[in-house]
């Protein structure tokens, strides 16, 4: 097998090609020929297959070092096709701060779906524990949770999850295959709103899953066929190309977060830093062990009297918008913006307060980034 970043740039070969192009063609069609009425053929109809999308599914399949990849038009369709392989009374533990689109999806579809959810704090074993029940059947949780980088072990909660006959989903759009592979931990399902770092340029909106053995895969196929949230020859392709810069274009994130982390543990108008690359931490300690850095996103509260507001409207270089993982930096507030779907009360209980700032950074030159940073704490 190839090396991982050859993987990243060179991918599955489908053979699916007899023009010579260096790139697999975006097959553009809605149906497929059959060359006789009983002909067993391997695309028929766009939403149950395409060359394109396949392309993209073996690629991301054989980074994350699973059985079968599957493309979605949202990250959010992903995670709902992945949840849906489970039945009415079924009950799942899901990690205390996931993204606030899944905790609605959870809430507000799910439940009234009759799956049964308890949410737990996932780096306490413990909890976790203490939280299967006789129906559940699987544990779901970010790697790093979004938006204060708690860090989850997936080996422990695999582990958990194996004892008790349990399925691990593990959603790693933070950190990437090239970061972590949680199916090699101990994971049975990768999921990745893939319109972060695998896309990697605020372009294209797309989700994928990785199931680890065939038969996951062959469940969350159905959903995938049935349900038909399925991403376009053309979106398929646009995050291929993002893939093959994955490696590159992370190493700059992390290299230009190292450095914005050094900038803010100087500045006085912070009051708490949130960053597993800092020594001294349970979080570090997990990270350390169980990926190949610490991630391109930083939060940080300001101190209290400091408008937060008027920080992040200032910035001038650093753009506010949601989302993350893409070539430019963006900056939010989430109790305002990516976790607005969660009650004050909800918030606080998860950490989230009117101080705190999420930071995704681009790979702009970094002294740019701390320049705008600085001209932003100043007028506070």
């Amino acid at each position: 097998m190839s090396e991982f970043d050859t993987q990243l740039v060179h991918g599955t070969p489908q053979h699916d090609n007899d023009t010579g192009a260096v790139n697999v063609p975006i097959y553009a069609s809605s149906t497929f020929i059959f060359p006789t009425v009983d002909s067993q053929v391997k695309w028929d109809y766009a939403r149950s297959g395409n060359p394109t999308r396949n392309y993209l599914e073996d690629q991301v399949a054989t980074l994350e070092g699973g059985a079968k990849g599957f493309a979605f038009s949202s990250g959010l369709a992903a995670i709902h096709a992945t949840l849906a392989i489970f039945s009415p009374g079924d009950h799942i533990i899901i990690g205390n701060t996931v993204y606030g689109g899944t905790f609605r999806l959870i809430n507000q579809f799910f439940k009234r779906w009759h799956l049964e959810f308890t949410a737990v704090d996932t780096q306490d074993a413990e909890a976790v524990e203490a939280a299967v029940q006789p129906n559940t059947k699987a544990v779901y949780f970010e790697t790093f949770t979004n938006p204060l980088l708690k860090v989850t072990s997936v080996k422990a909660i695999a582990n958990i999850a194996k004892a008790h006959h349990l399925l691990t989903i593990v959603d790693n759009t933070f950190l990437t295959p090239y970061l972590q592979r949680p199916l090699t931990l101990g994971a049975d399902i990768v999921v990745h709103s893939a319109t972060k770092y695998l896309g990697g340029h605020s372009d294209v909106v797309a989700g994928i899953v990785v199931a680890k053995t065939q038969e996951l895969a062959d469940r969350i196929y159905f959903n995938q066929n049935g349900i038909g949230a399925v991403l376009s020859p053309e979106k398929s392709a646009q995050i291929r190309r993002g893939i093959q810069t994955l490696a590159v274009r992370l190493n700059r994130h992390l290299s230009n977060t190292a450095k914005i982390v050094d900038f803010l543990q100087s500045r006085d108008e912070i009051e708490k830093i949130y960053y597993p690359g800092i020594p001294g931490s349970k979080d570090y300690e997990i990270a350390k062990d169980e990926t190949n850095g610490f991630g391109g996103i930083v939060s940080f509260e300001l101190k209290k009297g400091l408008d937060a507001k008027k920080f992040v409207e200032s910035l001038n270089l650093i753009q506010l918008a949601v989302s993350l993982g893409a070539v430019e930096s963006l900056i939010e507030l989430p109790y305002k913006m990516t976790h607005a779907e969660l009650s004050e009360k909800e918030q606080l209980a998860v950490g989230i307060t009117h101080q705190l700032v999420r930071l995704s950074v681009g790979i702009e030159d970094p002294k740019d980034l701390i320049t705008d940073l600085a001209q932003g704490l100043a007028q506070l």
